[in-house]
């Protein structure tokens, strides 16, 4: 298996969902702008968000699927078969208690997350519709955990997006049966994200039928203790103990986050979360694809003892970081109005909102190339099932990140939060690095500093063509002109990227130097 072919068809199907999800907000922003219902529906589908990232593809994902593939590579498929039937069973009763719990605790929920919101009883009624959308989503985790493990890697990476599509299709189609019964248009686009959950978990089922990997779900109380009894599920939650905490510190920074905005001002809250999109496009082609694609593989290479495959795929993934995310960032930091104000600056999305967001979309960029080396990095700790380290490190973001918030919001407001966000994201990736370079699970390759040489110039290349085109267009002023601007930004960034590639080429970078192939 060639990891590069298969990163970048994580990172083309990635794309497909980071456009479609570009669109929603896109949608989202034309339609209600950024003020006090846009704020709503943002903090209220941040809650199942935030308690899928717990559940799901955060804790969970990161304790169950190194015990997974260890299993798999040492005791075979049909062991491997009745450690996901036992961990599904689990899994689908807390999870029914947990949407059950949430829909009927949703104002103390919504409180928790942003008591300063204008419209709190909208909050209130968008998460009762959507919380559902957590069980979904965890079981869909589990079934991206089988899949990747089986390097079924294409199914996974397409399911997001689903949700996109079911969030714009109903949003779009029910918003105006709603007005026309007299509830807020703005109701329909969470009914579109209950039922993307729906679609994506039976998006992913027929691939594990195919595996012979569907999980048979118990549904008797004896199933169930047969379940919880399982050596397996006990390593999970295990494992998985530490993880949650880790993951919980990170949502605790959203929830504090969240919070924080919903009292800075009305809109602060969908300005960075209409930043937040933008800053997620890179961080998912990258960051996401290459961890999806690592995590199998390093776990893979600690159950067989290969310290030197080990340590070679994280030098692989850390190279195309600085290659790929370093440009990213630049663009980010020089080039944001123009990003800004063609993906949403329409309809009822005024030049101030374009503004707002610049700024907090700025904040970010500033840790983009932190948030995509976690991504990296932190795999070299899960697949040797330590998640302790991680937990530890991030124990120590949140309060330096709390920090600055109060060193940076007074003077700041929203764009504050984003900064601090962004830096303690840089410092959790060095803390990991150096974790990793201390206990030798990672060896640099030499040619380091010749490569990093090379990419720091192109990217200076890179950066003074956006800055350039960034100033000379008025790209706020051209609303009237929506393709004209659109074709001017391909143009800019088609042209930034052709430099860019070709400085490289010519210091003698080659695209072959990236081929590795994997287990």
């Amino acid at each position: 298996m060639n990891l590069l072919r298969t990163a970048s068809t994580v990172s083309l199907l990635t794309l497909a969902s980071r456009i479609t999800g570009l669109a929603r907000e896109l949608l989202i922003a034309t339609m209600f702008g950024a003020g006090a219902w846009t704020d709503a529906f943002q903090a209220a589908f941040r809650i199942p968000n935030m308690l899928r990232r717990l559940f799901g593809e955060g804790a969970f994902s990161q304790a169950f699927v190194p015990i997974l593939a260890e299993a798999r590579a040492r005791e075979g498929d049909e062991v491997t078969h009745r450690l996901i039937d036992a961990v599904a069973t689990v899994l689908f009763w807390v999870l029914l208690v947990t949407c059950a719990v949430g829909i009927v605790a949703a104002p103390i929920v919504v409180w928790l997350m942003a008591s300063g919101l204008a419209q709190f009883e909208g909050a209130v009624v968008m998460t009762r519709i959507m919380f559902p959308y957590i069980g979904f989503m965890s079981l869909v985790a589990l079934a991206s955990g089988v899949l990747n493990t089986w390097r079924r890697f294409a199914v996974p990476a397409a399911t997001p997006v689903l949700l996109n599509l079911s969030v714009i299709g109903v949003g779009w189609g029910l918003a105006p049966v709603f007005a026309r019964h007299g509830s807020e248009p703005i109701y329909a686009w969470a009914v579109g994200v209950l039922l993307g959950g729906v679609l994506q978990l039976a998006w992913q089922l027929p691939s594990l039928r195919r595996i012979g990997c569907l999980p048979r779900i118990g549904l008797t109380p004896g199933a169930v203790r047969a379940a919880w009894s399982h050596p397996g599920v006990h390593r999970v939650l295990r494992q998985m103990a530490p993880a949650l905490l880790g993951v919980s510190v990170a949502q605790l920074s959203l929830l504090i986050n969240t919070q924080i905005a919903s009292h800075i001002r009305v809109g602060a809250v969908s300005w960075l979360t209409y930043a937040d999109r933008l800053m997620e496009f890179p961080t998912a082609l990258l960051g996401v694809a290459l961890g999806v694609v690592l995590l199998p593989q390093l776990s893979s290479a600690q159950a067989n003892d290969d310290a030197a495959a080990y340590s070679g795929l994280l030098d692989w993934g850390l190279r195309l970081v600085l290659l790929l995310a370093l440009p990213c960032a630049i663009a980010l930091l020089v080039f944001p109005r123009p990003l800004v104000a063609v993906l949403y600056h329409y309809g009822h999305f005024s030049a101030h909102d374009v503004q707002q967001t610049v700024l907090a979309l700025m904040g970010y960029g500033v840790g983009l190339m932190g948030l995509v080396g976690v991504k990296i990095l932190a795999p070299g700790f899960y697949a040797r099932q330590d998640t302790r380290t991680p937990v530890k490190i991030a124990v120590v973001v949140l309060v330096l990140t709390q920090l600055m918030n109060l060193l940076f919001v007074p003077f700041l407001e929203h764009a504050g939060l984003a900064l601090s966000i962004g830096l303690g994201a840089l410092f959790n990736a060095a803390c990991l690095f150096v974790g990793l370079r201390k206990r030798g699970s990672y060896v640099p390759a030499p040619g380091w500093l010749g490569f990093a040489a090379r990419v720091a110039l192109a990217c200076a290349l890179l950066g003074g063509l956006l800055g350039w085109a960034g100033q000379a267009i008025d790209w706020v002023g051209l609303q009237a002109h929506p393709w004209q601007r659109i074709g001017l930004l391909a143009a800019c960034l088609a042209g930034a990227a052709a430099l860019y590639f070709a400085a490289l080429l010519a210091m003698g970078l080659k695209p072959a130097q990236f081929m590795r192939r994997g287990h």
